[in-house]
């Protein structure tokens, strides 16, 4: 079974904490990371925390093998520094259709005046190097000799487990608001960040989908420009709410939970499973409990009602910054 991960709002809605969380629970045999190095994934276990842009957060799992997609983005540099960082050199594959990024490419982005101005673009060349892989003058990863050890063919490699009955877990980026045929244009990314775009990535049929689960924060964030909704002034904004991009260190803009938002995204994205993450920066008592029962009053009260709006199941509850600080409703209470 095939299961999909996907931002529900602007981004930055804790993607990286559910899937390694998801790596521990449900330990899949393969996770494929799509999306490209604009988009910053945080992963926080064992006392560590990891800031990726290329690697699936599944690492934390050493027994599953991570992969990059032939739709992804990905940056040399960029992607040995991360596999020292986690030690899963030796079980990384890269499919060989994956776009490439280069210092021209990232160049060329800072010094476009809509993508790094207008748009507010994280600069990181994914759009350039995007525009010229449509135009078939991008190098792919296989042709480059430093990743030839880790070349393989990902969708081969995915659907060759799931013929088995094994696990694959995909991790997308960013969110939907931001894809680049949903979004509001041009203040978008450079793909389509919905659940049809991530599997598009992947290179594998819907057939084979089991879960596509989206994932709200409790309040939305959006980085860089482009129009948010109620959204709230810089003095109203509480301290709980105030997050920095993982990529670009920008200063977050922040609006309230939005539930016509998230049912327009669900419907769309043909969502079965929801995550809600950082609850604790609403309900302060929510720090870090892992039990529904231990939830204060008011938290689940808000749960519960959110839930009923959505008309989706709340799987997940994210309640803190480890990866195992979830609530995860999808089993039986201990």
């Amino acid at each position: 079974m095939l299961d999909i991960l996907v931002g529900g709002f602007y981004g930055d809605e804790g993607k990286g904490k559910i899937a390694s969380y998801l790596a521990l629970a449900d330990k899949p045999s393969i996770a494929v990371r799509t999306g490209g190095t604009n988009a910053g994934h945080t992963v926080v276990a064992d006392g560590k925390t990891f800031k990726l842009r290329t690697l699936p957060a599944a690492f934390v799992n050493k027994d599953t093998i991570l992969a990059i997609s032939p739709g992804a983005v990905i940056n040399r540099n960029i992607l040995f520094k991360e596999m020292d960082e986690t030690g899963s050199k030796e079980r990384i594959f890269i499919d060989p259709h994956t776009a490439v990024i280069t210092d021209q490419e990232i160049k060329d982005e800072e010094i476009d005046t809509l993508l790094a101005g207008t748009v507010g673009s994280t600069k990181q060349g994914v759009g350039s190097a995007e525009s010229k892989r449509v135009l078939r003058r991008l190098k792919l990863a296989e042709s480059y000799p430093d990743l030839s050890r880790y070349i393989k063919n990902v969708p081969e490699l995915a659907v060759n487990a799931l013929e088995k009955n094994k696990k694959v877990f995909v991790e997308g980026t960013q969110g939907h608001m931001i894809s680049l045929y949903h979004g509001a244009y041009p203040y978008v990314t450079s793909r389509n960040t919905t659940a049809s775009g991530i599997l598009s990535e992947v290179g594998v049929g819907p057939k084979y989908v089991g879960n596509v689960m989206v994932i709200f924060k409790s309040f939305i964030t959006r980085v860089g420009a482009g129009p948010l909704q109620r959204e709230l002034p810089e003095e109203a904004i509480r301290k709980e709410f105030e997050e920095r991009g993982t990529v670009t260190g920008r200063k977050r803009r922040v609006a309230p939970f939005d539930k016509n938002l998230a049912r327009e995204v669900i419907r769309i994205n043909s969502a079965n499973q929801v995550a809600i993450t950082k609850l604790d920066s609403m309900f302060k008592d929510a720090y870090k409990k892992r039990r529904y029962e231990d939830l204060p009053f008011e938290a689940k009260r808000w749960i519960e009602t959110v839930e009923n709006a959505l008309r989706v199941p709340i799987a997940l509850i994210g309640t803190g910054e480890d990866a195992l600080d979830i609530i995860d409703l999808r089993k039986p209470a201990k």
